[in-house]
């Protein structure tokens, strides 16, 4: 018979394969204690390995997987798959666009036109080849992007064109698809533009995509950044260390104390159900929301950016104060500044950028931000978004450049940068509205309300009724338009303090969570992308 050692034991066994194992309703976020607890025993692996390079980064690679396992169970597969194949054909596009030296020698000191001709016209068949495995790359990440995230949209859109009745297919969307598939996606082109080599090492490539800190949630990180640092020897500096404890407490704070709790008291209630508040309980969640997925995304990115630095690697800003911004072009360069940036690079400068004319260029821009919303999600509501987004742009454009004739590198000052600043953040809540609600009947009930039932002397009484969701409001907009000097100068003196404080701070922030933590982890929003 089992004595009770025995059964405290096995009781302890199980509760631990438990937590060890994939739930859905429990996934491993920054923000929760058992990440806290690996995260400990993984910097103590990772520090013994810190001089034998390739048993570090075997490590750290299974780490990720795991990471990702306990975010999406056995749909692990699809980022072995996705890094496999990348890797295979970035190896092929290297060796097309890449000549061997003896050609690049004839082509330079070539007899004849003849014997030039013959040269141009074998790296120009190389190219075509080349292309074709671009592609190859391009069809396999999207093909299983489309079919894990927008099967069930168009499904259902063609369903409805049909007159049809769609009964969604149970498909699941593994969570960071949409991030891990853009970055190895970026690997592959960079190699055909030739601003890379690809890698030799298939463990290097595995490394990349893999990085627990910014798997499925970005930054989404270019291989040209992220690849030069992968051999480097592990140098943390004062500085890197006090930004990454300190990004990683404001990340905390961000996410666990702001976000979710407006979210949870008060955010989600106004969308849930707009047709029973007023006018400006509705124009406050508006306002609400517009700070709570800031500070979620922001602070998962905060943290992200924060561990990559206490473990030797840099990863470049994603956010910068959006709600600063004095267009919606300055927004988009401080709002998810990585997928912008790959918008950019991949998307919009492949259609022809602003080299066409100035209608093309319009056009170019409303594709782009239309692909951009549609990324989020399989939505209208999203496709709506991103119309929204880039009409916006486009009319920005217009009107800065053909009416008001102002030079790109045009700032405004004084009083036009504030009333710039606040059209350009209503704007941006309005858009939120399209984002957020779950179906075009709750954006409509939301407008109306705002625009009809507008009862303004209710406001002390609803500011009374949630006297802590409104402090953290308020707390978190004046702190996102505090100068940013004053985060260089909090940095430079965190630089001078020992391990002691840092985990004093980081202690006083968990304590923060815990006492005004909802009874169920909120994921992250962007998970869903």
């Amino acid at each position: 018979m089992m004595d009770y050692q025995e059964l405290f034991s096995a009781f302890d066994m199980e509760n631990l394969v438990k937590v060890l194992s994939y739930d859905p309703e429990q996934p491993l976020i920054f923000s929760s204690g058992l990440f806290l607890i690996m995260f400990l025993g993984f910097s103590f692996v990772y520090m013994l390995l810190q001089r034998r390079l390739n048993a570090r980064l075997v490590f750290v690679t299974l780490f990720s997987y795991y990471f990702y396992y306990k975010s999406s169970g056995i749909y692990f597969f699809l980022l072995a798959i996705v890094t496999l194949s990348d890797w295979l054909i970035g190896r092929q596009i290297g060796r097309l666009v890449s000549p061997p030296p003896h050609q690049l020698a004839s082509a330079a000191f070539a007899d004849s036109d003849e014997e030039y001709a013959s040269d141009e016209e074998e790296i120009a068949r190389r190219m075509r080849k080349a292309r074709w495995f671009v592609a190859l790359s391009v069809v396999i990440d999207l093909s299983l992007l489309a079919y894990f995230k927008y099967t069930n949209f168009f499904a259902g859109t063609i369903a409805a064109m049909m007159g049809h009745n769609f009964q969604p297919w149970d498909i699941f969307l593994p969570v960071g698809i949409s991030f891990f598939t853009f970055q190895s996606l970026s690997y592959t082109i960079d190699i055909y533009r030739c601003e890379i080599r690809p890698l030799k090492s298939l463990l290097d490539y595995a490394f990349f995509v893999s990085f627990f800190p910014q798997l499925v949630a970005g930054p989404i990180v270019k291989a040209r950044d992220f690849v030069p640092q992968i051999r480097r020897p592990i140098v943390i500096t004062r500085r890197m260390f006090a930004m990454g404890v300190y990004l990683i407490i404001i990340g905390l704070f961000k996410k666990a104390v702001i976000s979710d709790y407006i979210s949870v008291n008060f955010v989600e209630r106004i969308f849930d159900q707009p047709e029973m508040f007023s006018g400006v309980e509705v124009l406050l969640g508006l306002y609400g929301y517009a700070l709570q997925i800031y500070c979620d995304f922001s602070g998962y990115s905060d943290m992200a950016i924060g561990i990559a630095l206490l473990l030797g690697f840099r990863f470049p800003m994603n956010f910068n104060a959006p709600y600063k911004s004095t267009s919606v072009t300055d927004f988009w360069r401080r709002w998810h500044i990585s997928l912008s940036t790959w918008l950019r690079d991949y998307l919009y400068i492949s259609l022809g950028g602003n080299r066409k004319g100035r209608a093309r260029q319009y056009l170019n821009l409303f594709i782009t931000m239309l692909l951009g919303g549609l990324w989020h999600g399989a939505s209208f509501n999203f496709v709506a978004w991103g119309a929204l987004q880039g009409a916006g742009l486009c009319a920005h454009k217009w009107f800065s450049q053909v009416v008001l004739r102002r030079p790109k590198d045009y700032r405004s000052h004084g009083v036009r940068r504030l009333l710039a600043i606040i059209v350009t953040f209503h704007f941006v809540v309005a858009s939120w509205v399209l984002f957020r609600a779950a179906d075009a009947g709750t954006c409509a009930t939301i407008v109306e309300k705002v625009f009809t039932d507008f009862n303004l002397h209710l406001l002390p009484d609803v500011l009374a009724g949630y006297p802590w969701v409104f402090a953290l409001m308020f707390f978190g907009f004046v702190t996102h338009y505090l100068p940013d000097r004053w985060q260089t100068r909090i940095v430079a003196r965190l630089s001078f303090m020992n391990v002691v404080v840092y985990a004093l701070l980081i202690t006083a922030v968990i304590y923060i969570v815990i006492q005004v933590k909802s009874s169920d982890i909120q994921p992250f929003i962007y998970f869903q992308f």
